[in-house]
């Protein structure tokens, strides 16, 4: 099985050693062709408004968006879930727009307010997932399609997925836990 982990900025090593540990391909995606013949791509956390204007600048944005609508797994964690979503509430920038999801960028502050928390998420079991958030997004709005996977005590989403898309406005690939990464590579990739 072969992932690409877009590797324009960010926390893509950490996702391709991950999955590595999972015993997958992780394939480092640093232009639009270098998308064929993977079976799922990863949009990592890093700093969504220079992933969005890199990914402009290689003409990634139509080759993207094909690859998602065509059914093949798309993940986005933290920046990568800005890129996914339709509309951003607090920040006028072009997304990929293909995830019926309205976020809110930095929703929890600044660099010196990212926080850690125990989230449930029942899709990985009944152990609690220790989330790492670093100028994270929230999850403002979602559309019908869309299916919460994680909220924060408050009630604030924070994970969700809508067919072969999911997002994660935290980092699973800081932490040891390799079930968010599992969970993608089990439930959302063609044949499993």
């Amino acid at each position: 099985m072969r992932i690409g982990v877009i590797a324009l900025q960010g926390a893509f090593i950490e996702h391709i050693s991950i999955l590595q540990r999972l015993g997958a391909e992780g394939v480092p995606v640093r232009l639009p062709d270098e998308l064929d013949n993977l079976d799922g791509v990863i949009i990592p956390g890093g700093e969504s408004t220079t992933i969005l204007k890199l990914m402009q600048s290689f003409n990634f944005f139509q080759p993207l968006r094909e690859f998602a609508q065509s059914g093949l797994p798309v993940w986005g964690t933290c920046a990568g879930l800005v890129c996914l979503a339709k509309k951003v509430s607090n920040y006028n920038i072009e997304t990929l727009a293909v995830m019926d999801i309205v976020v809110k960028r930095n929703a929890f502050g600044r660099q010196v307010d990212s926080f850690e928390a125990e989230l449930p998420i029942p899709s990985l079991g009944d152990k609690p997932f220790h989330a790492v958030f670093i100028r994270a997004p929230s999850i403002a709005k979602v559309g019908p399609q869309v299916e919460i996977l994680a909220s924060l005590p408050d009630g604030i989403p924070v994970a969700a997925r809508q067919q072969n898309l999911v997002v994660s406005a935290f980092h699973p690939e800081l932490t040891d836990d390799l079930r968010f990464h599992s969970y993608f590579l089990k439930n959302l990739t063609p044949g499993n």
